[in-house]
């Protein structure tokens, strides 16, 4: 994953791994779609893309965003999201995530979906409640 805040094209960069199975991404694609202060202009699938357009507004800042994945079988995905905040929310006016995802295999032991294990070995137990 890589992303690009500006102003002053703040970048970061990161590997991970994430937990899935079905179950996990239909929830959280509902919990995409029903984030408070959120709403979906558009929805498009075209293929092997999909595109989402949102509008948020985030205390007194107001989003666009426009994110396109496109699958590559059932295996991979390439993902770019474009943001803008107006105003600047944080002190970001607009961001960049790029984000490249793979099938590597079973969640490891110890892990449930929505875990996320981290380039050094550690595990974040995000899926938890």
């Amino acid at each position: 994953m890589e992303s690009t805040d500006n102003p002053g094209s703040k970048k970061s960069q990161g590997t991970y791994s994430l937990c899935r199975d079905h179950a996990y991404d239909l929830a959280a694609r509902a919990r995409a779609k029903n984030v408070k202060g959120c709403t979906i202009v558009s929805e498009t699938v075209e293929g092997s893309k999909h595109t989402t357009v949102m509008h948020c507004t985030i205390g007194a800042s107001v989003g666009e965003s426009k994110s396109t994945t496109t699958f590559q079988g059932d295996t991979a995905a390439h993902s770019e999201s474009h943001a803008t905040y107006n105003p600047p929310l944080y002190g970001v006016s607009e961001s960049t995530v790029i984000m490249d995802q793979k099938y590597i295999g079973s969640c490891p032991a110890g892990t449930q979906p929505g875990d996320r294990i981290n380039s050094d070995g550690s595990i974040m137990h995000l899926g938890r409640k």
